[in-house]
């Protein structure tokens, strides 16, 4: 009987893992297939045979093999181990996240005003700022740059950032109503940066409510199970209903050059509200920051539910748990 547990708890870390494997390989084919000239998967699948395309093929077969090689090279690691260390990475994907979107939306607000107020020519002269009002210049010779910044920061702090994005948006709000009412001066660029951080917010910290089971679920049947029986419905929600949205969501959004994620960030698409902020194009990548940290904390609950339904010791309390 211990046998037979144990082989189902390796199967399902391997099932866990290769999820994360194949998910990271897709994100990799991704950036090969569309920035690199890749001719992707698909094509390969089609018929169209190459020896790139073979590449790719290989780097998503690779990373499944890798995943469960190293399942079955740690026999004696606990699901809530591997679940523990997965929840810490995405913590840190979600960090990095805000603080890009922080210092992204603070970098070209400020651009867009001094832009709007003629004063970018007079400090970094009439080239540069020619330049600056280019989507593809500003993107990737002023936005790349902080985008680093921003990883950077988020792997060296522990905090979850985006619990401060809520005040922002409301800051952000304030200043438009103090700007208009008081002052008479609105410019296009404040609404982005609302919308900008209030997008960041809804899809950034969706990953941190599911890890504290806020969510709002009907719950008149799950709140009465006990522990094993939760684990049980938990797990198998989160590969039928969850995970699979998630894979929806990232082969829809990067299935052609015109995908409603892909195709935005390939342009750098900009809104049409003159010397509005340029980050239309970010936040197209917020659809693919939320269906990636949700899948991965999809597997942290499908692994948590394996080891309530075993039985393991060191269940974690969430918040809607200790309320």
């Amino acid at each position: 009987m211990e046998t037979q547990g144990t082989s189902r708890a390796l199967l399902a870390r391997g099932f866990g893992w290769t999820v994360l494997a194949v998910l990271a390989a897709y994100m990799v084919n991704v950036v090969l297939q569309f920035w690199f000239g890749f001719p992707g998967v698909t094509a390969v699948v089609n018929g169209a045979m190459s020896a790139l395309g073979l590449v790719q093929v290989v780097i998503l077969l690779g990373a499944a093999v890798l995943a469960i090689g190293f399942v079955l090279a740690t026999p004696g690691r606990s699901l809530r181990g591997d679940a523990a260390q997965i929840n810490a990475f995405n913590r840190f994907l979600v960090r990095s996240a805000f603080f890009v979107v922080l210092l992204v939306g603070l970098g070209d607000a400020v651009l867009s005003y001094l832009r709007v107020q003629n004063l970018l020519d007079g400090l970094i002269g009439s080239d540069m700022s020619g330049n600056l009002g280019r989507a593809d210049y500003r993107g990737v010779y002023f936005h790349a740059p902080l985008v680093i910044l921003g990883i950077v920061l988020g792997a060296v702090t522990r905090g979850l950032g985006f619990i401060w994005l809520s005040l922002l948006v409301v800051g952000a709000e304030l200043l438009i109503v103090l700007s208009r009412f008081v002052f008479s001066y609105e410019q296009a660029f404040m609404a982005d940066l609302v919308r900008f951080w209030y997008g960041a917010l809804f899809l950034f910290a969706s990953a941190y409510t599911l890890l504290e089971e806020g969510h709002v679920r009907v719950d008149l049947l799950y709140a009465s199970m006990r522990r094993e029986t939760k684990g049980r419905v938990n797990a198998i929600g989160s590969v039928i209903l969850g995970m699979a949205l998630c894979w929806t969501i990232l082969i829809l959004g990067f299935s052609t050059a015109s995908s409603v994620i892909v195709g935005p960030i390939l342009v750098f698409e900009t809104t049409q509200s003159g010397f509005g902020m340029y980050v239309k194009y970010f936040m197209a990548g917020f659809l693919a920051v939320f269906a990636v940290t949700m899948m991965i904390q999809f597997v942290v609950q499908f692994l948590e539910g394996v080891a309530d339904k075993r039985g393991e010791p060191g269940a974690r309390e969430s918040h809607a748990d200790m309320m």
